[in-house]
């Protein structure tokens, strides 16, 4: 059984290219930076741009591709966002349409690719701190749901944050917030612990996105803003045409975890 933790990232990509991988990837490459994608004409860009500027607990920017570049040469200059992924979702007019695992035949020599933090990323410092992570013990993809936390609009792009959620003991819980503040690149520190009803989500156990995750006695959930918010700002802003990873399902880059560390 092949380890993917172990590979470096241009091996895992290679692998997502021929289809051997083809679900989420938490946990894979340890140690290198994961991140959502966003695929817009440029028509829509800027305003996107001025989204993650006034969102950047949601969309943090790691790169943004020159229009027509496929190649993310900031984070991965041998990479293709095209075919790298494992699974992509294609939004037309705010509709969900498709799922795919190549988007090749979709691309337009207009298009700008924006590489956004993901929160995979500082779970291999919170691993580190024996903090245990469910979704990755439980083989399955992270809980992510819609709120009720409105981002601030910026041109056509509005709608509502989407967070992920971590089940852990008050004590992890804490130390968490501590670890994850060293990475505002890829969300930094939680938004929300305890009560979803109070950031609008009525049951914990049907997740908007990726999978329900059990609890432990005596576990809180903890919520991270999350970049699978322009989906759900799709769904509100409605652009003619938007392609996304399908959530869980990452980009892996070449920069170590540690270079969006800022302590």
């Amino acid at each position: 059984m092949v380890n993917y933790e172990k590979l470096e990232p241009e091996e895992i990509r290679e692998l997502i290219r021929k289809q051997e991988i083809t679900g989420p990837t938490a946990g894979m490459s340890k140690g290198n930076t994961q991140a959502n994608l966003v695929i817009l004409k440029k028509e829509h860009a800027f305003d996107f741009l001025l989204f993650c500027h006034r969102n950047p607990k949601s969309c943090p920017l790691l790169d943004v591709t020159e229009p027509g570049s496929y190649i993310p040469a900031m984070i991965a200059e041998n990479a293709d966002i095209r075919k790298d992924i494992p699974k992509y979702r294609i939004y037309r007019d705010g509709v969900f349409t498709e799922e795919v695992a190549d988007i090749t035949e979709y691309w337009e020599d207009d298009m700008v690719g924006f590489l956004i933090g993901c929160s995979f990323t500082f779970e291999t410092p919170l691993l580190a701190s024996g903090i245990p992570i469910r979704h990755i013990e439980e083989n399955c993809n992270v809980p992510m749901y819609k709120t009720n936390i409105l981002c601030n609009k910026a041109g056509m792009f509005e709608g509502p944050t989407v967070v992920s959620m971590r089940p852990m003991t008050p004590e992890d819980a804490i130390r968490a917030v501590q670890i994850t503040s060293r990475f505002p690149a890829v969300h930094g520190a939680p938004i929300h612990i305890g009560d979803p009803g109070q950031i609008g989500i009525k049951d914990i156990s049907k997740p908007d996105f990726g999978d329900a995750v059990p609890f432990k006695p005596g576990e809180v959930p903890v919520f991270w803003a999350c970049g699978v918010t322009p989906q759900a700002v799709a769904m509100e802003s409605k652009p003619s045409i938007m392609i996304t990873h399908s959530p869980g399902h990452m980009f892996i880059s070449d920069i170590k975890d540690e270079a969006f560390s800022v302590l």
